[in-house]
This record gives C-alpha cells, sequence and structure tokens, in this order.
C-alpha cells in the first residue's frame, strides 16, 4: 500500500515536473519570439530612412547626422544618472543592510520602495517646475567661475532646461533600482564570512569590502545595469526637462536631446519618412540597450567565481 503510494505521489510529481519544464520552455521561447519581433518590425520599417536621399531626412544631411547627436545626448544623459546615482545607492543600501537600527531601516526600505512607484511624469513635473530654476542660478556661477571647462562652457541656460538637469532628474529616479536591488543582495551576503572577518578582528567596514561587496558584485553591476536601461529609455521625464536644440558640449547649455525624448515627442504627428525615421531611432536605441546588457552579461560572468558556496 505504501509502495504504491509512493509510486503514485512519485508519478504525480514526474508530471508536474514536466508540465513545469514545458511552461518553462514555452514562455522562454516566448520572449525570445517577441524580441525577435520587435527586432524585424523596428528593422522593416526603418529601411525607407537607410535608402532615401539624405536630403529628404530631417536636417538634410542624412540618418546618421540627425540620429548622432541624440545618441550622445542619451548617452550622456543615462551617464550623467549612474554616475550620480551608483555611489549614492550603493551607500544607501549598505546603510540600511548593516548600519541602521533595524526599525529605522526597514522604514528606509519602505520609504525606497515607495520612490521606485512614483510615475515618470511625476518626477518630470518636479525637475521642469521645482529643480531645473533652482539649478539655473548655479548654472550661471559654475559658467562664470568655471567656464573654462568645456562641460560648463556658458552661456548658461535661463530656464535650468539643460542636459546635466535631465541627468540628475533621472539619477533620482534609478535610485531607489539600484538601492533596493544592492540592498537585498547584500543582506543575502553569508553571515559566516562576515562573522569570520569579525573574529580575526577586522573592523565593520573592512568585513564589508572583504566579505559583503566581492559576494554581492555581480548583484550590484545588475541592479546598476538595470538603472542604465531606465535612464537609457526614459520618455516623459525627459522630454518635459530638457529643451530640444543642436547637440552641444557644455552640460548647462540648452539644446540637444535623447532618443526617447526625441520619439515621444514627436511621433505623434509624424507620417511618411519622417515615422522611418523615429523608427530607425527606435532601432538604433534597441542596438544600444541590447549591446549594453550584453556587456553587462560579460561582466557579471567574470565575477561569478565568488559567491556564499566558496
Amino acid at each position: 500500500m505504501s509502495s504504491n503510494t509512493l509510486n503514485s505521489s512519485g508519478g504525480g510529481g514526474r508530471t508536474g515536473d514536466r508540465i513545469f519544464s514545458g511552461a518553462s520552455l514555452l514562455a522562454g521561447c516566448l520572449i525570445l519570439a517577441v524580441l525577435f519581433s520587435v527586432a524585424v518590425f523596428l528593422l522593416v520599417q526603418a529601411l525607407p530612412t537607410f535608402s532615401a536621399d539624405p536630403e529628404l531626412v530631417t536636417g538634410g544631411e542624412g540618418f546618421f547626422n540627425y540620429i548622432f547627436p541624440i545618441v550622445i545626448g542619451t548617452v550622456i544623459a543615462a551617464g550623467i544618472a549612474i554616475l550620480l546615482a551608483t555611489p549614492v545607492g550603493i551607500g544607501v543600501a549598505l546603510f540600511i543592510s548593516h548600519y541602521a537600527p533595524r526599525r529605522l531601516s526597514q522604514g528606509l526600505g519602505y520609504v525606497i520602495d515607495l520612490l521606485a512607484a512614483i510615475p515618470s511624469v511625476v518626477y518630470g513635473a518636479w525637475g521642469y517646475a521645482v529643480l531645473a530654476p533652482e539649478l539655473a542660478k548655479i548654472y550661471d556661477t559654475l559658467a562664470r567661475t568655471a567656464g573654462w571647462i568645456p562641460i560648463f562652457e556658458g552661456p548658461a541656460s535661463q530656464t535650468g532646461k539643460t542636459m546635466l538637469t535631465a541627468g540628475i532628474v533621472l539619477a533620482v529616479m534609478v535610485l531607489p533600482i539600484i538601492t533596493s536591488l544592492s540592498r537585498e543582495i547584500f543582506l543575502q551576503a553569508p553571515k559566516l564570512h562576515e562573522e569570520a572577518a569579525l573574529a580575526l578582528g577586522a573592523t565593520r567596514w573592512e568585513t564589508i569590502r572583504m566579505a559583503v561587496i566581492p559576494f554581492a558584485r555581480p548583484g550590484i553591476i545588475s541592479a546598476v545595469m538595470l538603472g542604465l536601461g531606465r535612464a537609457l529609455g526614459e520618455t516623459m521625464a525627459v522630454a518635459l526637462v530638457l529643451s530640444s536644440g543642436p547637440l552641444m558640449a557644455s552640460l548647462i547649455k540648452s539644446g540637444n536631446q535623447t532618443i526617447a525624448a526625441e520619439i515621444a515627442l514627436n511621433f505623434p504627428e509624424a507620417f511618411g519618412l519622417r515615422l522611418s525615421e523615429l523608427i530607425a531611432a527606435g532601432l538604433v536605441l534597441f542596438v544600444i540597450t541590447l549591446a549594453v546588457n550584453m556587456v553587462a552579461r560579460w561582466v557579471i560572468s567574470r565575477h561569478k567565481e565568488f559567491s556564499g558556496a566558496n
């Protein structure tokens, strides 16, 4: 009787495993199929732009000259966001996971999670109405005192709607992502490693540096890459904060745009070749995002040698 029961339960378990395995395989194939379909759609719709007369493309100098400034704007805005958000996010995550009292850490964790749920248009409105006017005063000072540095070259924008403002807004937006994921990774660090370091006389910071951060490095990289993906594809916040215009080397002048904001601002009225241009811009953003994720996976794979099982 007991053997029949075991065989029955074992057969049911194997059936459940096969169903789960098939569902997982189907889900993975579906994701790949959707991704491939998006890539094919973008490529087919963008072909008229690549074969069109350069004089007919926006700007009259071909697609490369049209897309290059907004690609640079996209990379600069996302780069500023990651440079500002990464050290702050990791620091806050370490404070929550290893320094703050339990009650305070729980409260901060809830606040961080709530920040991640705020719509991007709210961040954009805050950047446009509150942050930009305040930063305009600082930009004017930077232009007068540090204008000899190319990125602070004047004349400074009087509205504050600049690439640096957009980067700061994006940094605030991606900060909850980096902080939340890094906090979870830090909490998963092997306690035996930390206790061993403390037993050998290491300070709390030395324990974090030698036992926690090496274990969490792949997770930190993943968190930063997720934040970078959010910054690269952000639309409304950048569209509200950033003034469109020609490519600018200075971060405090008005001008430049990002790919996502360019598409969002122009797509509703676009038709014909202009529509193909915007879809081609989306294809470029698709390729950039794919390349960033591939590089991230390669970097993470190089740091898999340290784990909690080592």
